[in-house]
């Protein structure tokens, strides 16, 4: 059976930091945490434990994060991150799958490679090549 590659993160956007905050404390017991202006405002939504490394500690579940539903991102819709071994590999299967890439790879310092794509239907998905933790 070939390798699949599985979703590791969530994201949404949020019109209201503080209400968007309270809603996921209250209603699911959820550790959010703000960053600041120069991470765009982006918001961890903590779902599950993680080890000293941030990689979770339950197989299967994922954490995600929240960004600001404003300017170019006020249409977006949820998103999506998928674990992949190989960014550079991933996005050539991604262009010959039918799909497109959206924007350069980036580094997340302490986390890994990040590159945006769209799929056949629109949808922005991302794929992250871990690093080395």
């Amino acid at each position: 059976m070939a390798k699949m590659d599985p979703v590791v993160h969530f994201e949404m956007p949020y019109k209201n930091h503080g209400r968007l905050s309270k809603f996921y404390k209250k209603a699911f017991g959820w550790k959010m945490q703000k960053l600041g202006k120069d991470m765009g405002d982006y918001v961890l939504a903590g779902t599950t434990e993680t080890d000293r490394n941030r990689m979770v500690k339950r197989r299967g579940a994922i954490n995600g994060g929240f960004f600001p539903g404003k300017g170019r991102m006020a249409g977006a819709c949820p998103h999506v991150v998928i674990a992949v071994d190989d960014l550079e590999k991933t996005m050539k299967k991604v262009k010959a799958a039918g799909g497109r890439i959206t924007g350069g790879p980036m580094d997340i310092p302490g986390i890994g490679r990040y590159v945006s794509f769209t799929d056949t239907e629109g949808n922005g998905v991302g794929a992250l090549q871990p690093g080395r933790m």
